[in-house]
């Protein structure tokens, strides 16, 4: 177990030795990249001149020994095009910028060496590598990419064809000597698709041409359709509408026949609708019995029956020639003993008219009964508060004793009982009704609560303000009552009672 640890212990120590020595190789590498500071990409137009810049930013304990531009086309080989030893004059090797390259300092500085290129030609575009030569670190370089723009022409035109089953090229776009080479894209609501080719042009230029192709019909002729065309150079792409161009025979119908021609109506009107690419002819009128009516005058594509009779019980047709073909349309015409009822407007009329006095009418008695509602309502609303300020809160007390005066006075609908007993004048007797109560509100038997507040509050009309005791609520024992009664049974509420004996 023990060896076996040893052992992953050894792979482990190996791969992180070797991990650490490719990092300090990369490490070092992109430290000594970074010291040569060129730009990565410089832009220029053909007969321009260009300015290729590179320094050596931290030459601390390094020795610069030379420094070499050198050219690498996209394809082939490198190509020394400007060399400078500070112990010799600066040397420019035989190239195709010989003559238009030089160093921009006079005489050239190893710490920036950029160089120049006059009259730059589109074959020009590449890479340049700036390269020094170093003591001891060796060869360090700094890439640039010099990339060359031509505007290139755009253009784009429509292709006349036939109305088909199979795809043509129904327009064209192209994009000539651009560099590098344009985008070109469609936009319509054609059913098509597009191909686009590149083809080298003059002076390391690039021609796009793209086509778009669909299999036309008649519907489609006129139909929008837009090439656009976006390149570097431009600020922004280029748009071409079109309109396409699809050929086809006359299409033809003709319109005015309402079926309803009968015996005697007079200036009745038949009109001929051709569409056709190329525009068709004047319509030729014809009918099938091969004569025209006596009673029919023919104006272009308009034909009027100034009377109708037995004679324009044919069939009309209406023949359209261009360059594509002949178009026909036709119409049966039947005459009829007499006319057809009309319907349509008239009808609609009434009924909208009709339904338009109903809802009126609904609105009114709505409005009316609003209103019969909110007086009602209000007066309703003066009344309770005129008689009633609420339900009472109290629990009424049980029945008392009255003498006969006092009784005829406030409660006539008593029964009087003949039971078993000496005579009195005196008898018992309840309210005729009992008043609405709030037992939720009672919470005992104490009958000197507020009784004379709770009464006043629930009395009837001409009770309500009984001031200064001049008139006493019932149930309520006065001075001028005679004190010499029989104290009746104590029933409590809820129970039955049996009143004492009394004889009339």
């Amino acid at each position: 177990m023990a060896r076996h640890d040893a052992q992953n212990w050894h792979i482990c120590s190996n791969m992180i030795g070797l991990l650490c020595l490719v990092a300090s190789i990369l490490f070092q590498h992109g430290v000594s990249g970074q010291r040569v500071k060129v730009e990565p990409e410089v832009l220029s137009y053909p007969g321009q001149t260009v300015n290729l810049r590179c320094a050596f930013t931290d030459a601390t304990g390094i020795q610069l020994t030379m420094v070499t531009w050198i050219y690498e086309p996209k394809d082939g080989d490198r190509i020394n095009i400007a060399v400078f030893h500070p112990n010799f004059d600066p040397n420019y090797p035989n190239s195709p910028m010989n003559g238009r390259v030089s160093f921009t300092s006079s005489p050239p500085n190893l710490a920036s060496p950029s160089i120049e290129i006059r009259d730059v030609r589109m074959t020009d575009e590449g890479k340049y590598i700036c390269e020094y030569a170093t003591y001891p670190s060796g060869n360090e370089q700094g890439i640039t990419y010099l990339v060359m723009l031509a505007k290139p022409h755009n253009s784009a035109s429509i292709v006349t064809v036939e109305a088909g089953t199979k795809p043509v090229v129904v327009a064209r776009c192209e994009s000539v000597d651009g560099r590098p080479a344009a985008q070109i894209s469609w936009v319509t609501t054609a059913n098509g698709n597009a191909t686009t080719v590149s083809k080298p042009g003059a002076n390391n230029t690039v021609t796009v041409t793209s086509e778009y192709q669909m299999v036309p019909t008649a519907a489609d002729n006129g139909k929008d359709l837009s090439c656009v065309v976006a390149h570097r150079t431009q600020v922004k792409p280029d748009s071409f509408p079109l309109k396409l161009a699809v050929q086809y025979a006359p299409e033809v119908t003709v319109v005015g026949y309402d079926n309803n021609w009968y015996l005697g109506r007079t200036h009745v009107v038949l009109t001929c609708l051709a569409s056709g690419n190329p525009p068709p002819l004047a319509p030729q009128w014809k009918t099938m019995s091969g004569e025209m009516p006596n009673t029919v005058q023919i104006t272009n594509n308009v034909l009027k029956v100034l009377k109708v009779d037995d004679a324009v019980n044919t069939t009309f047709v209406c023949e359209v020639e261009n360059l594509m073909g002949t178009g026909k349309g036709q119409v049966t015409v039947f005459v009829r003993e007499t006319r057809l009822p009309e319907k349509g407007a008239t009808t609609g009329g009434i009924i909208g008219a009709i339904i338009g006095v109903v809802i009126l009418l609904a609105i009114i008695g709505t409005i009316i009964a609003m209103y019969h509602k909110h007086r009602n309502n209000k007066l309703n609303g003066d009344c309770v508060c005129l008689h009633f300020s609420g339900p009472p809160k109290y629990k009424p007390p049980p029945p008392k004793k009255t003498t006969i005066s006092a009784s005829k006075q406030l409660n006539t609908g008593y029964v009087p009982v003949i039971e078993d007993g000496p005579l009195q004048d005196q008898y018992y007797t309840t309210q005729s009704a009992e008043p609405v109560t709030d037992l939720d509100a009672y919470h005992g038997d104490d009958e000197n609560d507020d009784v004379r507040e709770h009464y006043h509050s629930a009395a009837p009309s001409g009770w309500d303000d009984p001031g200064n005791n001049e008139v006493p609520p019932p149930y309520m024992r006065t001075d001028s009552d005679p004190q010499d009664y029989h104290q009746g049974p104590n029933v409590k509420r809820g129970e039955s009672f049996v009143s004492s004996a009394m004889f009339v």
